[in-house]
């Protein structure tokens, strides 16, 4: 695929422009051109009906003297959607983490959560299984929380990318507050099972959930270790032991541990994880 941009009034630096993450083929005073596939620079794949597309943006970044603002062009190339094409299967995988003497596992499950999901398309308003896991080897047994977790377009967490917070302030579900999202209960100190009802974002996009996984020391609850999830009739419920809920009031502001502890006392260990891709429908 090419794609040239054509500047007549000689005001923009053409080496400043990408197409997604890729950098210009060829740069001359009035023209960038691009030569790459759709495998390259983040293209993101949509189908519709019989209408196959790709779509990306045109960046221009600029530079602090230039009289040139930053801005963003979508690229879209659209065809006709072949026959014979069909979407990919999907093939259930687990991400793995190791840190130190722990190893984190993170991934899609079924709605019962008693296998790997077989798909990756979730409908809007469908549940979104999520598990996360610690093999705890010889360490002291530790309970699993997700700390945060927030769902973007790309790969990579960074700065400036669309995302949507699903668990924020130290393990908030605050998608809870406007939808059917909940942490199910425990059958292991180990694991921790997430349901969440798949929310309008990047709809026939892929998306990634970027997540903090904590394993810590069952008896070290406090407002920045726990699981809380919002029900419609009696507010923010903790997950582990409801006589404690007082320990979720701070969702509603921003949790900060009430206790002081020696900084060189280990209480447990903490690891981003992703998961996905995944896609939701409309």
């Amino acid at each position: 695929m090419s794609l040239v941009w054509t500047d007549s009034r000689l005001q923009a630096d053409p080496s400043l422009f990408r197409l997604g993450s890729c950098f210009p083929a060829t740069i001359s005073p009035r023209e960038v051109a691009f030569s790459v596939t759709y495998d390259d620079c983040n293209f993101r794949r949509l189908v519709t009906g019989n209408e196959l597309n790709y779509t990306n943006d045109l960046i221009y970044t600029s530079s602090p003297d230039s009289y040139v603002h930053p801005f963003s062009l979508p690229v879209v190339c659209s065809f006709e959607r072949p026959k014979d094409w069909y979407p990919m299967t999907y093939d259930p995988e687990f991400s793995t983490y190791g840190v130190e003497d722990l190893v984190f596992h993170v991934g899609l499950m079924n709605a019962d959560f008693t296998g790997p999901s077989e798909s990756n398309v979730y409908p809007l308003g469908s549940m979104i299984s999520v598990m996360a896991a610690v093999d705890q080897q010889d360490h002291q047994p530790l309970l699993l929380f997700l700390e945060e977790c927030i769902a973007s377009t790309t790969p990579d967490l960074h700065p400036g990318a669309d995302s949507y917070p699903i668990i924020t302030n130290k393990g908030c579900l605050v998608d809870s507050k406007v939808s059917r999202s909940k942490f199910e209960p425990r059958e292991k100190l180990s694991e921790i099972h997430l349901s969440v009802q798949a929310f309008k974002f990047a709809l026939g996009h892929e998306v990634f959930i970027h997540c903090t996984l904590v394993a810590w020391d069952p008896n070290g609850l406090d407002d920045t270790k726990k699981a809380c999830h919002y029900n419609k009739d009696h507010g923010w419920e903790l997950l582990d032991n409801p006589a404690y809920n007082g320990l979720c009031d701070c969702c509603e502001s921003t949790c900060k541990s009430r206790k002081r502890r020696n900084l060189s006392e280990k209480h447990g260990l903490a690891k981003k994880a992703v998961v996905g891709p995944l896609t939701i429908t409309a």
